[in-house]
């Protein structure tokens, strides 16, 4: 035991001395910089160029290889910690607050899931160093590895695909090039770019630069000969509810009807929209116990000759499962004289893609007698389908995503077609208070409006709702931690983008096509 500890001391010395290891988590912390809301986009490159620096020494004799690849996993990994350190920090804000759990363990808790979150980035430049031949080898791969670590981080354990480079870019002019290769090739142009520019600095490598700057002119080119959205000759209005109900007062039952109460009379001087939209759980008394006030708001809807979308919890007491749903009172097709609420009818969204821990918990024999945390109030949901058909609100056809499901392009995607009028997602950031979270959250979400080329709109509890134009690039929010109405018209799009007709699909091909190239490239360096 003594042995351990002064061998974990004895590294840690030898680390707080290590330049680089200082430089590499510098540029992990600054990254979050980056993102929303403090959107500093070209520190994206610098950063990758600083954490490409540590992890790539220039010392010909030792460039690449089984030793260099251990370096690299190494800087990386402290890279990764700093990224999602201060990235992902607004977590810890919901496990304080609402965990239940003492501070030594909450810290150790967020440790533990960036250190989980920092294995990949270490595994992207591990597997560079060990591979490459060269500088140019090694810039193929690096493109390869992330791609690939980068997808894993979004799908092993359900997936965490936050923070991901790509999002960096909303609001640069690189979101441009978002309707053709999606999030995801903006990770990777990232990556080129801050490859290049580490070339430029600390090698005086043009070509690298050259190359980067070509191939992104050459995506320029293609969006803009492929550009096949624009306005349709429909505008809607649409009403949006944001009841800024505290967290602790949401599930108690006392509190149910004062919240119901509370949407109701916040609406009802607004009937005049073509669509009002609630948040995520804004009822919070289960369905099937809600059927009176429900049938109330459907009936008041379809007089108005409107449509609502509300946020409501499911519990099927039959079969003794619960969904995270989003249901449609009113008009489901313009003209409908009344819309005829009927529980578990079809038109109707379940939430597939769950919050690990808020929603459902894994080995929760194991861990729900541990701490509040993983015994939090409707943690027990049960996932929807995959694909599911489009919400059908006053003859608009909406495409829902609730919360954290916004964050995974795929399924998003996946529930598309071209009549898709709106994306629609709906959210409760009131577990993060003032943290950088929900801005992410919304940044997240624009990126998604980017990619399908599709208006959003996005109603949460506490903020940030708001209305984006994917085409003017045009946004307009609500103050957050305020109990607020806003009716925005919202102009409809037609076409199909590049990304929403075959994904992430073209990247792939790329990253096999960079592949192939990097194994040449690789072979000829060698025979140097």
């Amino acid at each position: 035991m003594i042995t351990t500890v002064k061998t974990i001391l004895t590294n840690c010395l030898h680390l707080a001395k290590d330049k680089k290891a200082w430089l590499a988590l510098v540029a992990g912390l600054l990254l979050t910089l980056s993102y929303a809301p403090f959107e500093i986009w070209p520190l994206t490159f610098a950063c990758l160029a600083l954490a490409i620096y540590t992890t790539h020494t220039t010392e010909p004799e030792s460039q690449y290889g089984k030793k260099a690849s251990k370096r690299a996993a190494k800087y990386g990994f402290i890279f990764g910690l700093g990224w999602f350190g201060a990235g992902i920090s607004w977590v810890h804000v919901s496990i304080a607050t609402f965990g239940g759990m003492p501070l030594v363990a909450s810290v150790l808790l967020m440790v533990l899931l960036c250190a989980y979150l920092a294995i990949y980035p270490a595994l992207a430049f591990m597997f560079a160093s060990r591979f490459a031949c060269g500088a140019n080898s090694y810039g193929l791969l690096l493109l390869c590895s992330f791609a690939i670590t980068e997808y894993l981080r979004g799908v092993v354990m359900t997936g965490f695909p936050w923070l991901s480079f790509g999002y960096t870019q909303t609001d640069s002019p690189l979101n441009l090039l978002a309707p053709v290769i999606g999030e995801f090739g903006l990770t990777l142009v990232c990556i080129a770019i801050g490859f290049s520019l580490y070339r430029l600095l600390f090698s005086r490598d043009f070509k690298a630069t050259a190359a980067t700057v070509l191939s992104i002119a050459l995506l320029f080119a293609i969006t803009h000969y492929t550009r096949n959205n624009s306005y349709s000759d429909k505008t809607i209005s649409t009403l949006l509810v944001q009841g800024n109900i505290k967290q602790h007062l949401r599930f108690e039952p006392s509190e149910f009807w004062t919240t119901m109460s509370k949407y109701q009379d916040m609406t009802r001087p607004h009937w005049n929209a073509d669509l009002v939209v609630w948040p995520e759980a804004a009822v919070p008394e289960i369905e099937a116990l809600a059927d009176s006030f429900l049938a109330g708001l459907d009936s008041a809807a379809s007089f108005n000759e409107t449509a609502l979308i509300t946020g409501i919890v499911d519990y099927q007491l039959d079969t003794k499962t619960i969904f995270n749903t989003l249901i449609v009172l009113g008009n489901k097709e313009r003209g409908d004289e009344h819309g005829h609420y009927q529980y578990l009818g079809k038109n109707r969204y379940q939430k597939h893609q769950l919050l690990p821990i808020g929603e459902f918990v894994p080995f929760e024999d194991i861990l729900r007698p541990i701490a509040p945390l993983f015994d939090l109030p409707m943690s027990s949901f049960t996932r929807g389908d995959e694909v599911q058909n489009n919400l059908r609100a006053n003859g608009l056809n909406i495409l829902p995503a609730i919360c954290y499901e916004i964050a995974f392009a795929d399924l998003v995607r996946g529930n598309y077609h071209s009549e898709s009028d709106i994306l629609f997602t709906v959210s409760n950031d009131a577990w993060f208070g003032a943290s950088h979270g929900p801005h992410q959250h919304m940044q997240i979400a624009r990126m998604r409006a980017l990619e399908l080329q599709r208006p959003l709109i996005r109603i949460t509890n506490n903020g940030i709702s708001g209305v984006y134009d994917p085409i003017s690039q045009i946004q307009v929010n609500m103050p957050q931690f305020k109990a607020e109405t806003l009716k925005v018209n919202v102009k409809l799009i037609e076409g199909d983008s590049i990304y929403s007709q075959y994904g992430n699909w073209p990247v792939w091909l790329f990253i096999f096509s960079i592949t192939i190239a990097a194994l040449i490239v690789k072979f000829k360096d060698y025979r140097r």
